[in-house]
């Protein structure tokens, strides 16, 4: 599906339905045109990126991939070509899988391919168009800052479940060390590394977009780029936080459910040392002697469970000052 904007210097805003009026906008050096892709199919990537705009093979070869791309920026002289990585605001991070953008910036255009019907951050873009427009009169540059602003402000959220998540964790993981507690944690972790996986390099991305000389960003624009390596950067920071809780909460539980099972192991201990000696006079009591005095004795019987009462009073006492129990 094509959405296209046209952005006039008098601030109007046109949608364009055909290639040839899209075509005027490219060449008109004047305005700017914002072109979204969703759910590119392949005469579309023909159409638009291959034949209206000429972008190289390899860039198209990347947009038409549905396989993981690690976010990077190529330049390519009077275009350059960015993969970012959006997620899905108020999804759990248990099942957060990122959405490819492909985005192509140009001196006066910016195109963005996705393979998403609906993009959170590309709606969010257009709904603020709409209300402000400084976003688009500052020039295509200034538009894929907002863009990616946008992209990686919804970031937040998902971390803000994170740490909620963990101090839920770390509360559990001590009183009730279940085999729950433990998929919740390593859930997490999953979760920390797919993001960190992801912001890494978006990092360098953004840090490239705010410090190079690329002719599509201007001196000024780069000011803004650096504001969103300053957000990544604080997200970067909040992973590596929350990784280490993590790692934390799963020591404290593998040490919990190993204090529990010395617990059980030590009464089980505790009882078996306890009837061994008892073991032991049923044992030889139970042989079948005929000379036994203590046989035929009529308070045989209750001096065995006297002396058997003894043994087990004189050992609680023994483990009781040991601090074993």
């Amino acid at each position: 599906m094509i959405h296209s904007l046209y952005f006039s210097e008098s601030g109007q805003i046109q949608q364009l339905h055909d290639q040839p009026s899209i075509r005027t906008a490219i060449s008109g050096k004047k305005g700017l045109l914002w072109i979204n892709i969703s759910n590119p199919q392949a005469d579309e990537i023909q159409d638009i990126l291959s034949n209206l705009f000429n972008f190289h093979p390899l860039s198209i070869e990347d947009c038409q991939s549905v396989g993981y791309q690690p976010p990077k920026v190529d330049d390519f002289g009077d275009y350059i070509f960015l993969i970012m990585h959006a997620v899905h605001p108020g999804e759990d991070f248990r099942d957060m899988e990122t959405s490819e953008l492909n985005i192509y910036l140009g001196e006066n255009f910016l195109v963005t391919v996705h393979q998403e019907e609906n993009l959170t951050a590309i709606n969010s873009l257009i709904q603020r168009i709409h209300r402000d427009n400084r976003v688009y009169q500052f020039g295509s540059d200034f538009l894929c800052h907002a863009l990616l602003d946008t992209v990686v402000d919804e970031y937040f959220p998902i971390l803000d479940e994170m740490e909620l998540e963990i101090d839920q964790l770390e509360d559990n993981v001590l009183e009730t060390p279940k085999p729950e507690t433990l998929e919740r944690i390593l859930a997490l972790k999953h979760g920390v590394m797919a993001l960190r996986r992801i912001i890494a390099p978006q990092r360098e991305v953004i840090n490239k977009l705010s410090r190079d000389e690329f002719p599509q960003i201007d001196k000024q624009s780069q000011i803004y780029f650096r504001d969103i390596y300053d957000h990544l950067v604080r997200i970067q920071d909040m992973s590596e936080t929350i990784r280490d809780l993590v790692s934390s909460a799963l020591e404290i539980y593998l040490s919990s459910t190993s204090l529990k099972l010395n617990n059980v192991m030590k009464a089980l201990t505790i009882v078996s040392t306890i009837f061994l000696p008892i073991t032991f006079l049923a044992g030889v009591y139970g042989m079948n002697f005929r000379f036994m005095p203590e046989l035929t004795w009529k308070f045989g019987y209750p001096m065995v469970w006297i002396i058997s009462l003894l043994i087990i009073a004189v050992m609680l006492l023994f483990f009781r000052k040991r601090g074993w129990f």
